[in-house]
Parts: structure tokens; C-alpha cells; sequence
């Protein structure tokens, strides 16, 4: 029950810190009341995006299971409707829709999200695979990311991969592409765009710092 709500989304950490969660050792945890009062509804977010849910039923201090079950009712159907009403606005207002497989693609997605706020813009409908960031301020592109065959990278495999392309100065390119994991920007300006397969080969910590220089470069 409810699953769809939160199918192909990921939790963004820091707004649910601003939506009003607080942590908890294992994730983090956000409570509010149903039905005028009669309930505590606690809704928890572990550390993968996994949801649990709790309904007490606060004269008992018990959990209240119908709404779990089969039961139909004017007043189970009520609480269910609370209970959706809550949990779709967390959804839009605390989570990412995501069509990527690649858990350093999702967190690639969240750094961003969390430091800059910039939107990750869909632009082509046929190809959700497919986005940019850009600059708020010159709203020139300073990253996109995409799933593309392993041989347009010159490998001979049609494997899909995930890649992201990223700028860098004209004078660095030389040097980067010479290192393993680097490429030359797919789709892009060869001479100030390089790609990076987002599949573990680059470190978390040298991809973020990598994002950071293109961003900082669009606003030069």
C-alpha cells in the first residue's frame, strides 16, 4: 500500500531535514497527526529510501493495522486518505524521480541537489535518460548526464552505460584525457567537455570536485 507513490523515487536527505524529519542513528524519522488528533502517524526513511510506516492510536498508545489490511469502511477509508494526502506531499516535495541504475549516478544526483539546488532538467521527452544541469546564473551547462552504448566511447561492446560529460579548461584537456576512466566528451565540445562512465572507476570524492570546476566554470 502506497508503494507507487514513492515507485522510481529517491529521498533527497536534506529536505527531508527541511520538511520537518529529524535523524535518527538508522535514517530519518518525521510524526504528525491524523483524524483530529486520534493518531500519530510516523513516517521513517532509512538510509537506502526505504519507507516505514506507523499509525498509533494515541487513547491506546497501540498501533492501528486496519488501514494495512483488506478492511473496508467509511473510517478506515478515511485514515487512508490522511495517510496519502501526507505521504504524496513528502514524495514532491522531499524526493527525486530517477530512471538510473547506477548508485554513483543517484549520487551524483543527490550532491547536486543538496549544494547547488539546480534542477536536473529533462529536456528531450524521448529520451528521459538524458539531463542537464545548468547555471542559474549565466544558465550555461556545466553537466549532463546520459545512458549510451559502450561503443560510442570506443569500446567494442553495446553495453548501456551511464556516463556524465563535465567541462574543464581548454589547457587541462590534454593532460585529463590522458588518465585512465577519462574520455573525450561524448556528443560535445571535445575541447573543453571530457566524460566519465559513472560505474565506481572515478572516486565519489575527485567526481564531486570535477562537478564543482565545471559549475565554477560557466560563471567565469
Amino acid at each position: 500500500m502506497f508503494e507507487e507513490i514513492f515507485r522510481k523515487k529517491k529521498p533527497v536527505f536534506a529536505k527531508l531535514l527541511n520538511y520537518g524529519f529529524q535523524k535518527s542513528p538508522d535514517g530519518y524519522q518525521y510524526e504528525t497527526t491524523l483524524m483530529d488528533d486520534e493518531f500519530r502517524f510516523l513516517v521513517h526513511v532509512d538510509l537506502q529510501g526505504a519507507l516505514r510506516l506507523s499509525c498509533i492510536e494515541n487513547a491506546t498508545n497501540e498501533e492501528y493495522v486496519l488501514y494495512r489490511t483488506s478492511a473496508q469502511g467509511s473510517y478506515v477509508g478515511s485514515i487512508r486518505e490522511e495517510m496519502k494526502a501526507i505521504l504524496e506531499d513528502i514524495a514532491n516535495q522531499c524526493f527525486v524521480s530517477f530512471v538510473y541504475r547506477q548508485d554513483q549516478t543517484l549520487r551524483l544526483l543527490t550532491y547536486v541537489q543538496e549544494k547547488y539546488g539546480d534542477p536536473f532538467e529533462r529536456l528531450w521527452e524521448k529520451t528521459p535518460d538524458c539531463g542537464i544541469w545548468r547555471s542559474q546564473g549565466s544558465q550555461k551547462w556545466y553537466g549532463i548526464i546520459m545512458a549510451i552504448p559502450k561503443s560510442k566511447l570506443g569500446f567494442l561492446s553495446d553495453e548501456i552505460v551511464e556516463i556524465v560529460d563535465l567541462r574543464t579548461e581548454k589547457e587541462k584537456m590534454n593532460r585529463l584525457l590522458k588518465r585512465e576512466n577519462y574520455y573525450p566528451g561524448w556528443h560535445m565540445n571535445k575541447k573543453s567537455w571530457f566524460t566519465i562512465i559513472l560505474d565506481e572507476s572515478i572516486s565519489d570524492e575527485e567526481l564531486f570536485l570535477l562537478l564543482d570546476n565545471s559549475r565554477a566554470l560557466t560563471d567565469r
